[in-house]
């Protein structure tokens, strides 16, 4: 049986190679893109892949967040991340989301490839390109979660975070998590009061320093 993939990137140029490489792999058959984090989830609900090769870096929702909705609706969809950061805090962000692999963009195509199959296969792959960041950890503390890294913001008050820093305005966040626009100010303020910052700026720039959303 074919391993079935569902690709996720923001970047239609990465999606067609990633798909135009892997259609080569004759145990693999692609059977969807999505370009934003809701998309892939609502194609993961329709297609139910094997493997899902997730951006951390999408719009709307990021794969952080995109990869918590499946696998916690669709346990046996499996996720890879597939990330532009390698440094150990992306790493245990994904993993503590749900995520069964890491791989930092910089891999060569031949480890993306087998990483694929392991994830499909329930193995739990960080790849070489890591540096075996949180190896250790997985091996020694496998069941339990990885420390979190940030837990000052509610996963709400993240969504909110991201699509204010990529300038959408409170009407149109509203719109888009289906609240209403004094929820919105509210989680806003309740952000700002956590984070001790008090403009959009000063969220946008956390938000990138923190990955929540990137500047391309």
């Amino acid at each position: 049986m074919k391993i079935r993939v569902l690709i996720a990137d923001d970047h239609k140029i990465v999606r067609q190679g990633l798909r135009s490489l892997l259609e080569k792999e004759p145990d693999m058959d692609i059977i969807a893109e999505a370009g934003t984090g809701r998309m892939a989830i609502q194609l993961a609900k329709e297609l139910l892949p094997h493997v899902v090769v997730m951006d951390m870096s999408l719009p709307e929702m990021n794969g952080i967040e995109a990869t918590r909705h499946i696998v916690a609706e669709m346990p046996e969809v499996r996720v890879l991340a597939l990330s532009m950061h390698s440094n150990r805090h992306f790493v245990v962000e994904a993993l503590n989301a749900g995520a069964q692999g890491y791989l930092s963009k910089e891999c060569a195509f031949e480890e993306l490839a087998v990483t694929i199959r392991n994830v499909a296969g329930n193995e739990h792959p960080i790849g070489r390109t890591m540096g075996g960041i949180v190896i250790t950890n997985r091996t020694q503390h496998s069941s339990e979660p990885f420390p979190a890294v940030r837990s000052v913001i509610s996963k709400r008050e993240r969504q909110v975070l991201q699509l204010l820093a990529e300038g959408k305005s409170t009407k149109n966040t509203a719109f888009a998590l289906g609240v209403s626009i004094k929820t919105v100010e509210t989680h806003r303020k309740h952000i700002m009061e956590k984070l001790n910052l008090f403009s959009i700026a000063g969220l946008t720039k956390y938000a990138i320093r923190e990955g929540i959303v990137t500047l391309d």
